[in-house]
C-alpha cells in the first residue's frame, strides 16, 4: 500500500539550525514542513559571530551575499585585563574558504530575519507553521507522525514524513520523546546580556574584546547595523531582580565606562553557560541538530554555528538519500562527522573561558599560542584555523600531514572557456575528483571509477596558469593556490565531497571510502 507523506522531512523548531536545515534540503528538491512554536523570531542577540566556514554553506545555498548585506567584517579578538595589559590576541588573516573576510560580527534578529526571506522563496517546497507546539513524536518502518497543538485554536494536527529534524533548542522537547538524555553540566553562575543602540564611535569599537577578571570578566562585542553587546556575570549576592530597570543596569555599563553619551540600552536578558551534549544524535528517523544535541559556553563563538553546520551536513545527505542518490548508510555518518567538531568546540569554548575568568595560568596560555615546529600544515590558533573532519566518510589517515578531512581552499578559479569565478561555483554540487596537471579519472582503477560513477562524480584537472587547458574538464589555478595546496601534502589527486571536504586522496587510495557497517 502506497502511504501518503505531508513532507519528505519535518523540521521541529526554526530558528537558525532548523532554517538552514530547510534551505540545504529544499537546495536538493526536498520537501520540508517546518513547525515553530513562536510566531515571530526571538528578539535578543543571542549569538554574535559567524565565520567563512558558514559563510560558504551560505555560497552553497544561494543566499552569500544576501546574508553579507547584513553582516560586517570583524577586527580582531583580544583578551585584555582592566588595567590594559593584553593577555593574548587572535588577528584575522584573509580566508582562504573564499573571498571573504574569516569572520563577521551579526545581529542575529536581523540575519534570521533575511534567513527566512530566503526560505520563504521556496515556498514549494518550505512550508512553515507557526504558533504550533509539537507533542508527539511517533515513527515506524516508514516514516515518522509529528503531532502538534496550535496555540491559538487549540486544534490538534499531524504531520506524516519520511524524516525529521529535532531543532528545538536547548530545552527540546522532542529530544526527551525519543528517549535521549543530554548529558553535562550547567555552570551556577547566571550573566546580563545587556544590548545597546550605539550612539557615537569609541577607541577600538570594532575589537571583539574579552576583559579578563576573575570577579568581573566581560564580553565587549561590536554587533552589526549599529549594536553593541556587553555580556557581564552577576556577583553571587545579586540576581535577575537587583536590574529590573534600566536605571538598574546602567551602573553596569559606567562601571566599563560606557556613558549614555556612547550608547542608549535596548534590552537585556539573563542566561547560564552550559557544557552539554546529548548521548544520541539519531533515533531511527529523527535526528537532533543544534542545541538539542549540545550545548557549549559562548567564548569560541561557535554555538549557533555549530547547529547550522550540523543542519547543512545532515542537510546534503538527506536530501540524496530521498532522492535515491546516496544510501541510507550515509545517515550514520551525521553523528560521526559532527559530533567530534561539536566537542572540539566546546573544548576550546571552555578553554577560552579559563582565559577570560584568569584561571588559565601564563604557561597555559603561551602553551595555547604555541607554534609547532615542522608541521605540514601552516599553523593558525585553533579558533580561526580552517575547519577538518576528524572521522566519517573519509579514506586514508586525518592529522597534520594529510590532506584527508581538510576543506580545499576557495580562491577564484578559471575554466577553459575564460570564465573566472570562485571555485565552488565552477565544482557544481556534487562530488568531484580534481587532479593536479593531471586527469584524475586516470589514476583510477575501473572498479573506483565505477563506485565513483554511482556518486555522479565529475573529473576534472587543475592546470597552472603558464599553461593551454586541453579539454573540457579542466580549471586554470589563477592565483596559485589550489596547485601549491596540493603540492604541500604530496598528493595528485583527491576526491571532493559535495561539502568541499577532500574525502580521499591518491597518496592513500582514491577508491571511494566505505560506510560504516
Amino acid at each position: 500500500m502506497t502511504q501518503h507523506f505531508d513532507a519528505d522531512v519535518a523540521i521541529v523548531g526554526y530558528g537558525p539550525t532548523g532554517v538552514t536545515a530547510a534551505l540545504t534540503l529544499a537546495k536538493h528538491g526536498a520537501s520540508v514542513i517546518a513547525l515553530e512554536r513562536d510566531r515571530d523570531i526571538y528578539p535578543r542577540a543571542r549569538a554574535v559571530t559567524i565565520n567563512d566556514w558558514t559563510m560558504r554553506i551560505f555560497q552553497g545555498l544561494g543566499i552569500d551575499e544576501r546574508i553579507t548585506r547584513v553582516v560586517e567584517p570583524q577586527r580582531a579578538l583580544r583578551w585584555v585585563t582592566y588595567d590594559g595589559t593584553e593577555i593574548m590576541r587572535v588577528e584575522h588573516p584573509p580566508s582562504v574558504l573564499g573571498p571573504t573576510p574569516r569572520f563577521y560580527n551579526i545581529y542575529q534578529p536581523l540575519m534570521e530575519t533575511e534567513l527566512r526571506a530566503c526560505a520563504d522563496e521556496h515556498g514549494e517546497l518550505i512550508d512553515v507553521r507557526y504558533g504550533v507546539e509539537v507533542t508527539g513524536l511517533e515513527q515506524d518502518e516508514d516514516g515518522v507522525t509529528v503531532t502538534a497543538v496550535d496555540a491559538a485554536t487549540g486544534e490538534t494536527r499531524t504531520v506524516r514524513a519520511r524524516y525529521a529534524i529535532a531543532a528545538d533548542g536547548g530545552s527540546s522537547a522532542c529530544r526527551d520523546m525519543i528517549g535521549c538524555r543530554l548529558l553535562g553540566d550547567t555552570l551556577d553562575v547566571q550573566w546580563i546580556v545587556i544590548d545597546c543602540r550605539v550612539k557615537r564611535w569609541w577607541p577600538d569599537r570594532d575589537f571583539l574584546t574579552f576583559w579578563s577578571d576573575k570577579e568581573r570578566p566581560v564580553v565587549d562585542i561590536a554587533l552589526s547595523a549599529g549594536n553593541h553587546r556587553w555580556e557581564i556575570p552577576l556577583k553571587p549576592h545579586e540576581t535577575e531582580a537587583d536590574f529590573a530597570s534600566e536605571d538598574d543596569v546602567w551602573p553596569l555599563l559606567k562601571a566599563m565606562g560606557v556613558s549614555t553619551e556612547d550608547v542608549s540600552i535596548h534590552q537585556w536578558a539573563f542566561y547560564r553557560h552550559h557544557t552539554r551534549m546529548a548521548e544520541t544524535w539519531r533515533a531511527g528517523r529523527v535526528f537532533l541538530a543544534g542545541d538539542a544535541a549540545h550545548l557549549m559556553p559562548p567564548w569560541a563563538g561557535a554555538g549557533m554555528q555549530t547547529g547550522m553546520r550540523d543542519a547543512h551536513n545532515l542537510g546534503w545527505k538527506l536530501a540524496r538519500v530521498l532522492k535515491g542518490e546516496l544510501g541510507e548508510g550515509w545517515l550514520d555518518t551525521y553523528e560521526a562527522e559532527r559530533r567530534p567538531n561539536a566537542a572540539f568546540y566546546t573544548g576550546l569554548a571552555v578553554q577560552l573561558g579559563r582565559v577570560i575568568k584568569q584561571e588559565a595560568t601564563p604557561a597555559e596560555i603561551e602553551e595555547m599560542n604555541r607554534v609547532p615546529e615542522n608541521t605540514v600544515t601552516p599553523f593558525e590558533p585553533p579558533l580561526i584555523a580552517p575547519p577538518v573532519l576528524d572521522a566519517g566518510w573519509l579514506r586514508g589517515p586525518v592529522g597534520d600531514a594529510s590532506i584527508v578531512g581538510r576543506m580545499i581552499p576557495q580562491p577564484i578559479t578559471g575554466d577553459t572557456t575564460g570564465r573566472m569565478a570562485r571555485l565552488d561555483d565552477l565544482l557544481g554540487d556534487g562530488f568531484v575528483l580534481l587532479g593536479a596537471d593531471t586527469d584524475p579519472a586516470a589514476l583510477l582503477t575501473p572498479e573506483e571509477k565505477a563506485e565513483w560513477d554511482v556518486l555522479g562524480a565529475r573529473y576534472l584537472a587543475i592546470r597552472p596558469k603558464t599553461a593551454y587547458t586541453q579539454g573540457p574538464d579542466e580549471l586554470v589555478d589563477l592565483y596559485e593556490v589550489l596547485l601549491p595546496w596540493l603540492a604541500r601534502y604530496g598528493v595528485r589527486a583527491v576526491a571532493v565531497r559535495p561539502d568541499r571536504f577532500v574525502a580521499a586522496a591518491d597518496v592513500s587510495g582514491l577508491a571511494a571510502p566505505a560506510l560504516a557497517d
